[in-house]
């Protein structure tokens, strides 16, 4: 059992200050927890209590990246996670490349072999500087003891600042036993400044080019405003609601921007991007973003999925691009630049609309609202025989509209990559600007569910947590469950079981006539294992069980998994799916 921040319950030697005292000096003095990491570094972790820091024990290095990343999301603190040097360190490199594309920061405490034993193989010694290369946007190594504060410093300001990212340091396992000499001091002034919550920083864009967003805004035809994770991540989710009310403009979210916005308001479109397929939320909206004369980007990378592979947005719009990272703007869509931070951008956008008429605005807004609210209607009634099946295998839009009619504006919805990841960001409804849903959509790795949902529950111990994985993810970090068990968290872990890796299947069915064996999966009882692990686990098997299964798991104190059989064939709505008669 994980012991809770206090003296630490063993006489280690190093009593008096040590390397590891100065590291977790800094870590406080940035407002640091928790960490994710097992027992290495071992010094590290035994002296942290005494800095009020828990460690939240991970069983496998690719999962604690994942739940550090996740931690990081609801709490907009950066996150940090420890590793052991060599196969350790290699396992944390998936994590950290999510962490990278989703622009979330984490700062990697990565041990390294003795620095007197450098370059001599030893024990697992690695080129740890080559290896996180491709998925850290900062790395560097700490040889000194009088720079530890320096280095600790330098890593959250990377992390948190200008595009959030992960950083690496890598650390020798002898700098955590090195206790500074009598006379020895730090370089330079005592360092006391707090750099652990993000956005670090909050730049706004030029003023003149704001000016000019809002003349085009308010006096577009036909707007519309595409809001990404990156609204999240600024904490704007209440300055869009603002100016989508104030503008009278219709928003669309990406995967990663989902909950962003109130989805009941009539404003409010949906998800976008590739997930409008057949039965899909927006499908029936898709005109009004077809037709967008001008269209205002927020926070998103417009990246393949994001735009149905670059089809769904219209070349002749004029685009207005707001990121804090001035290279995404333009990457696929030409646009006027608004580089800063989302929520200081904006507010003030939404002060400068305010001067302007806004009587057209306000004239084409009940027409708009009408045709989204048909949208809606036409998506209820394709999925309604899906939604509402009682047949067995059970579909998957069943559990969703189950799941739907219990969740409440305070939940977190976790939902690993792939089908889980659709189904959730289709037929689960966001109640309010802001509220969570997250999805690995960075490199939409398997194996994310669970880790997700263990790190959301750390940053927010209050809230109800929804997890759906599919089989085929959650195989990935069975592991993990008696981890949550361990911690003694509360959680209700849905899974998928379909016996198939299923997009992989449906898609090479389609794509290629058949699919690979690997595809099918031999019968694994889920509940058994959750069991074994001490949760509670429940096999589902017919769609009457599905609600007072939820019920029951949401009044529990443990970890609930549920084992739902469902359909094979069941897919979700995926355009390249729309070619399936």
């Amino acid at each position: 059992m994980n012991r809770p921040p206090g003296p630490s319950r063993y006489h280690h030697r190093y009593a008096n200050g040590c390397g590891a005292h100065l590291f977790l000096e800094a870590l406080r003095r940035h407002g640091v927890e928790v960490m994710f990491g097992q027992s290495i570094p071992s010094l590290l972790h035994l002296i942290a209590p005494e800095f009020g820091i828990r460690q939240i024990g991970y069983r496998t290095e690719n999962a604690g990246a994942a739940m550090a990343d996740a931690y990081a999301r609801i709490t907009n603190k950066v996150a940090v996670v420890t590793a052991q040097n060599g196969p350790a360190a290699t396992l944390l490199v998936p994590g950290l490349a999510e962490a990278l594309k989703a622009s979330i920061p984490v700062v990697a405490i990565v041990q390294e072999v003795h620095r007197a034993q450098r370059d001599r193989n030893a024990f697992q010694e690695l080129d740890q500087v080559a290896l996180f290369a491709g998925c850290a946007k900062w790395i560097r190594r700490v040889d000194e003891l009088a720079r530890v504060a320096d280095y600790v410093d330098m890593a959250f300001t990377a992390a948190a600042s200008g595009r959030p990212g992960p950083v690496v340091l890598l650390c020798p396992m002898d700098l955590f036993e090195e206790v500074p000499a009598a006379a020895a001091s730090a370089v330079g002034p005592a360092r006391l400044s707090s750099l652990g919550a993000f956005p670090l920083d909050r730049p706004c864009a030029d003023p003149q080019k704001i000016r000019e967003a809002a003349g085009l805004l308010a006096a577009a035809r036909r707007p519309v405003i595409v809001a990404g994770g990156g609204i999240h991540a600024s904490d704007a989710a209440a300055a869009l609601a603002k100016l989508q009310e104030t503008a009278s403009i219709p928003v669309v979210t990406t995967s990663m921007g989902k909950g962003a916005i109130d989805e009941s308001h009539p404003l409010s479109i949906g998800v976008a991007g590739y997930v409008m397929g057949r039965r899909g939320m927006a499908r029936h909206s898709r005109d009004l973003i077809a037709g967008a004369d001008v269209i205002l980007l927020a926070g998103t990378r417009m990246n393949q999925n994001g735009t149905d592979s670059w089809k769904l947005y219209p070349a002749a719009a004029t685009y207005i691009h707001i990121d804090i990272d001035g290279q995404e703007i333009g990457r696929n869509y030409e646009a006027l630049r608004l580089a800063g931070d989302a929520r200081a951008t904006l507010e003030v956008l939404t002060e400068e609309l305010s001067r302007h008429n806004l009587g057209a605005r306000r004239a084409a807004r009940p027409a708009i609202e009408a045709a989204i609210a048909a949208g809606r209607r036409a998506h209820a009634d394709e999925a309604a025989p899906v939604t509402t099946s009682d047949a067995a295998p059970i579909r998957p839009e069943r559990l969703m509209a189950e799941l739907d009619r219990r969740l409440t504006g305070d939940a977190i919805v976790v939902a690993d990559a792939s089908y889980a990841s659709v189904w959730t960001v289709n037929y689960l409804r966001s109640r309010r600007p802001g509220m969570r849903f997250l999805t690995p959509r960075g490199l939409a790795g398997l194996g994310w569910g669970l880790p997700f949902a263990i790190g959301a529950r750390t940053a927010r111990p209050e809230a109800p947590i929804w997890c759906v994985v599919g089989d085929g993810g959650f195989a990935h970090v069975w592991s993990e469950l008696e981890t949550a068990r361990r911690l003694g968290l509360r959680l209700v872990l849905m899974v998928l079981n379909n016996q198939v890796l299923g997009y992989q299947a449906h898609a090479e069915d389609l794509l290629f006539g058949d699919h690979s064996d690997v595809c099918d999966f031999a019968a694994v009882d889920h509940a058994a294992i959750a069991r074994a692990c001490g949760c509670e686990g429940w096999r589902i098997e017919r769609p009457g069980e599905i609600g007072p299964a939820l019920d029951r798991a949401a009044n529990s104190d443990t970890v609930v998994l549920l084992d739902i059989v469902t359909d094979p064939k069941a897919y979700p709505p995926v355009t390249l799916y729309d070619a399936i008669k």
